[in-house]
């Protein structure tokens, strides 16, 4: 039995589709089928599980993001303008694709290791980070940036950005917010981070 690219291309999008909209583990199979118009048994013919669906589309959208985070922080732009546009990057890729990060925080608790070396942490993203490190002692240095640990910095800014993700349902429900709301308010929230993070280490 030959693959028919374009069945195998509307299964992904159907699957991208409903992981966005249920999340990785309210995600159904059934439904990716009814929404890809395949049947069961073809879904299980291209991919063999619901796990295997999300880490072709994992490896897809880390291949567009991991390269947009070294241009970012290797390229010659302004110290502040590199943390503005790895914010902007970040929270479109993750606005795009809501179900990552509780996909990601649950697989590094998994096995962090086996994490790192499958999503090209330790080829693209370590490297990196040092270079962004050196960048802020420069900055440090030349007396433009307050004193603060690279990691605490590192860690501020992610940990700003994937909580407006990881904890939506429970901001949802105490502003009484419905999802195009909610969406406007990810947009506000985009530009928040990045005032509130050069505001605090601007010397």
């Amino acid at each position: 039995m030959t693959k028919d690219i374009s069945t195998e291309e509307r299964i992904l999008a159907a699957a991208k589709k409903i992981f966005m909209r249920d999340g990785f583990q309210g995600a159904r199979m059934d439904d990716i089928a009814e929404e890809a118009n395949v049947n069961k048994a073809l879904l299980h013919y291209y991919f063999r599980s619901k796990r295997k669906l999300f880490e072709i589309i994992f490896q897809e959208t880390k291949g567009k993001m991991l390269p947009r985070v070294k241009e970012i922080f290797e390229s010659d732009m302004p110290f502040f303008e590199k943390i503005e546009k790895f914010v902007h990057s970040y929270f479109d890729l993750l606005i795009e694709n809501p179900a990552l990060p509780l996909f990601i925080v649950n697989e590094v608790h998994k096995d962090p290791r086996k994490f790192a070396e499958q999503s090209g942490f330790l080829e693209v993203v370590r490297p990196t980070m040092m270079i962004f490190m050196q960048h802020l002692n420069d900055e440090i240095k030349q007396g433009r940036v307050k004193q603060i640990a690279p990691m605490h910095l590192l860690m501020n800014i992610m940990s700003m950005c994937i909580f407006s993700f990881l904890g939506k349902p429970m901001f949802q429900m105490m502003a009484n917010m419905d999802e195009l709301q909610y969406q406007f308010f990810l947009q506000q929230r985009k530009e928040e981070v990045v005032r509130f993070v050069i505001d605090a280490i601007k010397a």
